[in-house]
């Protein structure tokens, strides 16, 4: 996971602002609004949404320290300012009262620890809920925990005091006044206008010495939190160390915390794999790349390690490589006490389409690149490798599993490239020639993408498995350029190495992570590598003597590629063996970087081709004779591979409807601030996180944009710039619909709605992948629920 793809990482955090970690939940609905989702496959859904290692706190012991990796330094521990981040909520979450928790379904739960009870006890005239307060909820300095806190939580936060530097005033704005009940443990609430997610506010809440006054809103609580209400309490925030310290609350009136302390270590995604070979940290979010060297370092040692060279490759070593081979089997060891927690993350992928501009402002030209996708075999492509369901996700506002889910695309359509072109040629965009091919080439044939022709099947899941590719049914005269094996080693190989030509899948589509079997362990990689080395070298000598010296021949060309494919492939072969090995060129030598080159050349393959008759294979749709070409950014950092593959695959289906993608990429640190949020792009896939609170949090999402008085045009997270009145009604009515059944429907209209508009499409749910411990119980991947701190430590 990467915060440059996840604007959610990037978005202040408010009354109960969810970004990237702060766990979010599902809309709390009566049994009758999930028409269509029965229980039992609610409650597998919801299985899936969730791997933590559930212990009862009796098998725990008592003490020890926890190292847990967060993305960075908190840039404030206010969480309702807008610089507070992921690790700001974290803390939020350990050290201050939580009115509401959610539940693994995406339920908001009363939390007993503070309220007794929380209601609303009053509709009419006003909204009115009573909250009566824990009597045993104390401060860390002794105080009691009462009325005076809400009152001056909602003072800070209504939106009235411009003093106060506030993210954002959702809910706190709709109060008219709070006031203290029959004791100081009674607070009531009446809301000038109805607000139905209520249960969103006071959530984290500070002490009335941060929010009593602004300047202590706006300083006092950036830097340390003098004060605390959790069953822990920040002890030391180490900006030089990069990292905050949490120990147990002394004064915590609940179950007391089983660990002693939590310290929270900034760590780069990048570096968490080295983090986890050194042992240094016990619980850290991982890539996929990560993932599977934990994976694989736990398989059995009688079944090979992953780092000891391939059968058939004995014989001396260098002492560069005898020395890797050592450091490569003490990071296997330490790899070993680790094991993978995986779920669906609260969280979704999505493919924007910029329609503020440009061929994309006509909702048929949007509709059209929307029904053109296969989600299916998107979901496939990141999911499926995980063991994880991989149906596409069907809502904008709801996750898989979260109470009340239902699938809406169908207000857009299914996937349909005869509708799609049809929506084009509406629009004007059409094809002024018949489809082409390449000589030589046979409809149903693989694409230079590597994917196959409008007229023919992508590889059955019984032909195409991980990085297995079974050939049997297929004939020599099937193949590309009618060779045998012998004589087109890319068959042998197929992706795993060089760059795809004809035949070729490219290697980050072909070799995704496995987690089951040896299929994709790096002991099976490395043997397929130097098999697909082999190959090239016999073709390699074939295409030179057919040669006979002439360089300007095509079986030369043929020659210096095929050379070129097995230093690559032998390269790769001793990188994964050794740790040591060379790197595959344009790589710039770091281990990480080692597909490099095969993604620059699987994107020039996505890239536009000419309807030259030659190289274009579906006929490009144009309008006043200017073919439809569309940018899509995409990131370009080693932690967003999987978004580029995903994003090629995504031109390949684009393609066959005659929508040319010109793929651009850039830099992560202006992938989201100066391309999403700045618009600068017709394509783009970014991530949003789910939330309990629909109604509130994905309105300015999905608001449709304003223009400013300055003529500029304010968009608020609606980076698409798609939007309608109706849509924004919808919300708004959603958001003082006391009824829950009702806020519900029209919850449900309004994701309707934005499907139709097809401004954003939801493509899957993201996966979470997070490396603990085996010792440690109660953590790893939360999915919806809220962590319950106090329970998480090391099994007895």
């Amino acid at each position: 996971m990467t915060d440059h793809d996840h604007p959610a990482g990037r978005r202040a955090v408010c009354h109960r602002r969810r970004c990237a970690a702060l766990i979010a939940a599902g809309v709390l609905l009566p049994l009758p609004a999930l028409a269509g989702c029965s229980e039992d496959a609610r409650e597998a859904s919801v299985a899936a949404s969730q791997d933590i290692a559930p212990a009862p706190r009796s098998a725990l012991k008592n003490g020890g320290t926890l190292r847990w990796a967060v993305d960075a330094m908190p840039g404030t521990l206010n969480a309702f300012q807008s610089d507070a981040d992921a690790t700001t909520a974290r803390i939020a979450g350990a050290v201050l009262p939580s009115m509401f928790t959610i539940d693994a379904s995406g339920r908001p739960q009363r939390n007993a620890d503070y309220l007794d009870a929380a209601d609303i006890s009053t509709r009419d005239p006003k909204q009115v809920v009573t909250y009566k307060i824990n009597p045993k909820a104390r401060w860390s300095n002794g105080t009691a925990v009462t009325a005076a806190d809400f009152i001056a939580q909602w003072t800070a936060l209504r939106g009235k005091d411009n003093a106060y530097w506030t993210a954002r005033n959702a809910g706190y704005d709709r109060i008219g006044k709070v006031e203290q009940g029959a004791n100081a443990h009674e607070v009531k609430v009446t809301f000038a206008r109805p607000y139905a997610d209520w249960r969103s506010l006071f959530t984290p809440l500070y002490p009335k010495s941060v929010m009593g006054s602004p300047n202590a809103f706006n300083e006092g609580a950036r830097e340390q939190l003098k004060v605390g209400a959790g069953p822990f309490l920040v002890q030391k925030r180490d900006t030089e160390e990069g990292r905050v310290i949490l120990v147990r609350n002394a004064r915590w009136w609940g179950e007391p915390a089983k660990l002693k302390r939590i310290v929270l270590q900034s760590l780069p995604g990048d570096k968490r794999a080295a983090a986890l070979a050194e042992g240094s940290v016990d619980v850290a979010a991982v890539d996929q790349i990560a993932a599977k060297r934990v994976a694989s370092a736990r398989r059995p040692a009688s079944s090979g390690s992953p780092r000891t060279p391939a059968v058939g490759n004995a014989g001396p070593q260098s002492n560069g490589n005898r020395a890797g081979a050592k450091a490569a089997a003490a990071e296997n060891s330490a790899l070993r006490g680790y094991t993978i927690r995986k779920a669906l993350e609260p969280a979704y992928t999505q493919l924007a389409l910029n329609g503020s501009s440009g061929p994309l402002a006509d909702d048929r030209v949007r509709r059209a690149v929307a029904r053109a996708l296969d989600r299916q075999a998107l979901a496939d492509t990141v999911l499926k490798p995980l063991d994880l369901p991989s149906k596409p996700l069907g809502s904008h506002l709801l996750m898989a599993g979260q109470y009340g889910y239902a699938d809406h695309s169908d207000a857009l359509g299914e996937q349909d490239a005869g509708a799609a072109k049809a929506l084009l040629a509406d629009a004007g965009w059409k094809s002024d020639g018949a489809d082409h091919q390449q000589a030589g080439e046979k409809a149903g044939a693989p694409a230079p993408d590597g994917y196959p022709d409008e007229d023919g099947d992508e590889p059955s899941d019984e032909r195409y498995a991980g990085d297995r590719y079974d050939e049997s049914d297929e004939s020599d005269e099937d193949r590309p350029d009618g060779d045998s094996d012998d004589r087109n080693p890319a068959r042998a190989g197929r992706g795993l190495a060089g760059a795809p030509g004809r035949g070729d899948r490219p290697a980050a589509a072909e070799a995704p992570l496995s987690f089951t079997g040896a299929v994709g362990s790096e002991v099976q990689q490395s043997a397929l590598l130097r098999q697909s080395a082999s190959f090239y070298k016999q073709a390699a000598a074939s295409e030179k003597a057919d040669a006979d010296g002439d360089t300007g021949s095509a079986a030369y060309a043929k020659y210096k590629r095929y050379k070129m494919r097995a230093a690559e492939a032998l390269g790769a072969a001793e990188l994964i063996e050794t740790g040591q090995g060379p790197q595959l060129p344009g790589s710039g030598g770091h281990p990480g970087a080692r597909h490099a080159a095969v993604e620059r050349a699987a994107d020039a393959a996505a890239a536009p081709r000419p309807a030259d008759g030659k190289t274009s294979r579906i006929a490009a749709v144009k309008k006043n004779g200017k073919p439809l070409t569309l940018r899509f950014v995409l990131p370009d950092g080693a932690g967003s591979e999987q978004l580029r593959t995903v994003g090629r695959r995504i031109a390949s289906m684009l393609g066959k409807i005659g929508v040319q993608t010109s793929l651009q990429r850039v830099s992560d640190a202006s992938y989201f601030q100066d391309h999403i949020a700045g618009g600068d792009y017709d394509l783009a896939l970014y991530s949003w996180p789910g939330t309990a609170y629909p109604a509130t949090d994905a309105r300015p999402i999905y608001a449709k944009p304003q223009p400013a008085p300055d003529g500029s045009l304010t968009v608020e997270q609606n980076y698409t710039r798609v939007g309608t009145d109706h849509i924004d009604q919808l919300f708004d009515q959603a958001a003082s619909e006391l009824d829950e059944g009702a806020a519900h429907t029209l919850v449900a209209q309004a994701d309707a709605r934005i499907w139709a508009a097809a401004g954003s499409i939801p493509l899957y749910q993201r996966p979470e992948l997070v490396a603990t411990k085996k010792s440690l119980a109660n953590v790893g991947a939360f999915g919806f629920a809220t962590p319950r701190f106090q329970d998480i430590g090391y099994q007895k």
